[in-house]
Order: structure tokens, then C-alpha cells, then sequence
């Protein structure tokens, strides 16, 4: 169950990441990184593993941010988002099921992870 919450969560986030144009070799690597590191934390806690995928898209985030200088995935902006500065969209809940990307400024759910559009 935990390897196939994980495949879930990988292929969602390689998803959203195509639908970006943000699929390059280095960023899937980031993926397969931020999937195996989430691998002990399932073993650890069965319990989590219904989390998973958004944990996970939450690592990618980061690395990519702390790595790259990438804020990933951009929000879509107007009109649905009037905040005239660029920004990313984050995972809610922090810590739970059916994990969607949020903009914070606009309170904007824009898709679940895993459906993000180009």
C-alpha cells in the first residue's frame, strides 16, 4: 500500500510539473529525491501514508526553491488572482488528504495535485 501511495504521489507531482513546463531531467530527479526520502517516513508511519502525496509535493517545493530559486507551481494570476506580484501556490492542507494547489493571496483553490493545466 505504502509503494503504491508513493508511485500516486510521484506521478502526480510529474504531472503538475509537465503542465508547468518544468519536467527537465534535473527537476524528475528532485521528484525520485523527495519520493525516496518519503519512503522512510511511510515505513515509519503507516499512518501517513494517505498524506503522502502532498508531503511529498510540499518537499519538491521546497527543493526547487532551495536548489533552483524556482517558486513552483506559479500561481495563474489574473483574474482569478489579483495580486500583481508572482507568486507559487501551495499544497493544503498542510497535512492531509486530497491535497489541492491554493493560492494563499487569493484564497484561489486552483486544481488537486496532480490536475494542474497548462
Amino acid at each position: 500500500m505504502a509503494e503504491d501511495a508513493l508511485l500516486d504521489a510521484r506521478a502526480r507531482v510529474v504531472h503538475d510539473l509537465v503542465a508547468t513546463g518544468l519536467d527537465t531531467a534535473a527537476v524528475v530527479s528532485t521528484v525520485e529525491d523527495a519520493v525516496a526520502g518519503r519512503a522512510w517516513w511511510v515505513q515509519q508511519w503507516p499512518d501517513g501514508t494517505r498524506y503522502v502525496a502532498g508531503q511529498v509535493a510540499q518537499d519538491v517545493q521546497d527543493a526547487l526553491l532551495e536548489q533552483h530559486g524556482l517558486r513552483w507551481p506559479p500561481c495563474p494570476g489574473p483574474p482569478a488572482c489579483e495580486h500583481p506580484d508572482p507568486h507559487e501556490l501551495r499544497i493544503t492542507p498542510d497535512l492531509g488528504e486530497d491535497p489541492h494547489w491554493v493560492c494563499e493571496e487569493s484564497a484561489l483553490s486552483v486544481a488537486p495535485l496532480g490536475a494542474l493545466r497548462p
